[in-house]
């Protein structure tokens, strides 16, 4: 077994192997299905891929603002605040001034923004 994962691919493999003992486990009734070896061998790879998550990976957490999250997902989908103001039907000052934090998101923004950028309404009811 690798001591460390160094490459994409070996993390790739190692994702897979915990897929399988996963399958088996969840159609086996239960982990407690799995031989003591096999869940000794699943904790210790889980471990080598949290380990190459928190080092390579660098998983961001989800930032904590509608505006915040606005921004990003602008920057995940490669948008200019234009493109995005016309895709949710919004003119480009509201949009701004909503991501400048000088007006607050009313009912139809935040319909725009779950229907068209995915964003949970559990979340923009949460943060209005």
């Amino acid at each position: 077994m690798i001591s460390k994962i160094r490459t994409e691919s070996q993390y790739n493999q190692v994702i897979s192997l915990i897929e399988i003992f996963i399958t088996k486990a969840t159609s086996g009734g239960g982990f407690h299905s799995l031989s003591p070896e096999e869940s000794e061998e699943l904790a210790a790879i889980s471990l080598l891929a949290e380990q190459y998550e928190d080092e390579v990976l660098k998983v961001m957490p989800l930032p904590v603002t509608i505006n915040a999250l606005v921004q990003h997902k602008i920057k995940e989908m490669n948008l200019t605040q234009a493109k995005l103001a016309d895709m949710l039907g919004i003119g480009t000052s509201k949009l701004s001034q909503i991501l400048t934090g000088k007006r607050e998101p009313d009912v139809s923004f935040l319909k725009a923004v779950h229907n068209k950028l995915g964003i949970s309404g559990d979340f923009l009811l949460e943060n209005a």
